[in-house]
C-alpha cells in the first residue's frame, strides 16, 4: 500500500514538473484546471508539454488520445493507465 501512494506522489510530482516547464506557475497548477482555459496552452505549450511528458515517463502518446486530456487530472487518469499496461 505504501509504495502505490510513493508511486501516486511519483507520478503527480513528476506531471507538475512537466506543466511548470510549459511556464505554469504553482499556484495555478491543481488537477481541475483546464489546458485551455485555466492555464491558458496554445500549441507551443503543448508541444513542449508532449515532449516533456513523453521524454519523462517513457511513454508515446499518439495524437488522437490528446484530445482526452482537457485538464490535469485527465492526464493523470491517462499516465497511470499508460504507466500500469507498460508495466505488465
Amino acid at each position: 500500500m505504501e509504495t502505490e501512494t510513493v508511486t501516486e506522489k511519483s507520478l503527480r510530482r513528476n506531471l507538475y514538473r512537466v506543466l511548470r516547464k510549459t511556464g505554469v506557475t504553482r499556484d495555478n497548477i491543481c488537477l481541475t484546471a483546464s489546458f485551455y482555459e485555466d492555464l491558458n496552452f496554445d500549441n507551443i505549450d503543448w508541444t513542449i508539454f508532449i515532449h516533456y511528458l513523453e521524454r519523462i515517463f517513457n511513454i508515446r502518446i499518439k495524437d488522437e488520445e490528446l484530445n482526452s486530456f482537457s485538464n490535469v487530472n485527465d492526464t493523470l487518469l491517462y499516465l497511470r493507465g499508460e504507466l500500469v499496461y507498460s508495466s505488465n
